[in-house]
């Protein structure tokens, strides 16, 4: 189900991607919008990944370095039967985790030295857990595909608001409506971050679902979601906005509009959908 609709949302994102380069241009707009999207999604396949750890001065460690660690990823993938990724040690005091890489062959997974002080290690086992089911599934991909196509909207969208206050628009479609075109620089960036939140967000109960199973007991990662949303509104990080969706527990903290755009489901309902699982595996 949440696979079903991580593609009509996907589907839903280009369809809007087109429709706001149409808005710029007409027809010419929309193929300068899909030719963008190619190339920032082709960016963002190859680098990303290295983008992200050198954003948060992640540093690889080995076993001998860290062999807690790196002894639970390892043994981990292999339950998971995937290859075993890069691990990293992000040196931040708020305890969280995340994954990237375009696919299982090139992944990395990264803990904050603040996780690995107050999580023990069977909650340590469902973080890393939920972060390789990140993995298996290729939802680092899914994501940043998702992140960049909303991003390419906004910025399609604030060109057109300065093409109309120059006095530009549509050249191919005289007979274009400017009030419909005015609303879709409006709504449609606002649209295309509440659709990254929600295919973010779906991805995210799939990961602890997927998480739990690999661990073992979907108890490991229930306790440790406490502790971690806890400590998260507790110890600040300085998280870039834009990669808030690739963390176990958002890392940016806000309540009321916040919690609208979050990237992140409910704690309290990921934690509630973990308990239920409690005797099944």
């Amino acid at each position: 189900m949440n696979t079903l609709k991580t593609m009509v949302l996907m589907v839903f994102l280009t369809v809007l991607l087109v429709a706001i380069g149409g808005a710029v241009g007409g027809r010419t707009g929309m193929t300068f919008a899909l030719i963008m999207a190619f190339g920032m999604n082709f960016i963002s396949y190859w680098f990303s990944d290295k983008i992200v750890l050198r954003m948060y001065n992640a540093q690889e460690v080995t076993e001998s370095e860290a062999p807690e660690l790196y002894g639970i990823v390892r043994g981990l993938a292999q339950k998971a039967g995937l290859p075993m990724p890069k691990v990293y040690i992000v040196d931040e005091d708020q305890p969280n985790a995340f994954a990237t890489g375009r696919n299982p062959q090139h992944a990395a997974v990264a803990a904050t030295s603040g996780i690995m002080r107050i999580l023990s290690r069977e909650e340590l086992e469902g973080v890393l857990g939920h972060e390789l089911a990140h993995v298996k599934h290729r939802d680092i991909l899914i994501s940043t595909v998702a992140a960049t196509i909303a991003g390419a909207i906004t910025y399609l969208a604030q060109m057109a608001q300065w093409a109309m206050i120059f006095g530009g628009g549509r050249r191919d479609d005289e007979n274009s409506n400017p009030i419909a075109s005015i609303a879709m620089m409006i709504v449609a960036p606002i649209a295309a971050m509440l659709v990254q939140m929600a295919i973010s967000r779906s991805r995210e109960f799939s990961a602890d679902e997927g998480g739990a199973e690999i661990a073992g007991n979907p108890m490991f990662l229930a306790n440790a979601l406490k502790k971690l949303d806890r400590a998260s509104h507790q110890i600040p990080m300085d998280a870039n906005p834009a990669t808030a969706h690739m963390f176990i527990v958002n890392p940016l903290t806000g309540g009321g509009l916040m919690k609208l755009f979050s990237t992140h489901p409910p704690m309290e309902e990921r934690i509630a959908r973990l308990e239920a699982m409690r005797g099944r595996i």
